[in-house]
């Protein structure tokens, strides 16, 4: 384990989110998030009766469809467990979506589709990291592409859309975390140019 050995302690609640990235026969991509929150011991629900150890009190699902370009054509979300009847009701809003671009301003964005009572506060939580996971699921692709793209251009034609690690463009990721610091040895060997001392 890699955090120092805890002390004596009993586990209350547990959280699983699953994420995937696919890329699809159509040239789109879908990522796909899987929320389930359970506890250890039962509990009464005016909802559901009687919730018991291990039964998931949160199930959700959510899908996005995206293209190369990191448009959201669309989004999907299911609830198959929730503490309150009404709480799948949430679920339609988040197709609102669709048209939204991942990059910056994205939560600004979702939250101003589907934030406080239009949407479902868990279903918002995982959309964060699904735009981490479409990143992660992209990048090798968009890299290539714009590989491609540098090298079948004449040379003094920029392409449009090309990422910003083109000759002469501040990378996207310098600065973003400890291993991307202007000061880092990752930088220096990646991006020598913007590299700090």
């Amino acid at each position: 384990m890699p955090l120092s050995p805890p002390a004596d302690r009993e586990l209350h609640h547990q959280r699983d989110i699953a994420m995937k990235g696919y890329e699809r026969a159509d040239g789109l991509f879908d990522i796909e998030a899987h929320l389930v929150d359970t506890k250890t011991y039962g509990f009464p629900s005016d909802y559901r009766g009687q919730v018991n150890a291990g039964e998931p009190l949160h199930g959700m699902w959510m899908r996005l469809t995206i293209d190369a370009d990191m448009n959201v054509i669309s989004c999907e979300a299911a609830s198959d467990f929730t503490p309150y009847a009404v709480c799948p009701g949430a679920a339609p809003a988040f197709a609102g979506l669709a048209g939204l671009k991942i990059g910056p301003g994205f939560n600004k964005a979702v939250n101003e589709r589907v934030g406080g009572t239009r949407g479902c506060t868990h279903l918002r939580e995982v959309l964060a990291q699904m735009a981490t996971v479409a990143f992660q699921t992209l990048y090798p692709i968009r890299a290539r592409i714009a590989r491609e793209a540098r090298a079948n251009r004449p040379k003094g034609n920029d392409v449009a859309g090309e990422p910003p690690t083109a000759p002469g463009k501040k990378p996207a990721l310098l600065g973003t975390c400890h291993a991307y610091a202007p000061t880092s040895p990752v930088v220096r060997q990646r991006w020598p140019e913007w590299a700090e001392d």
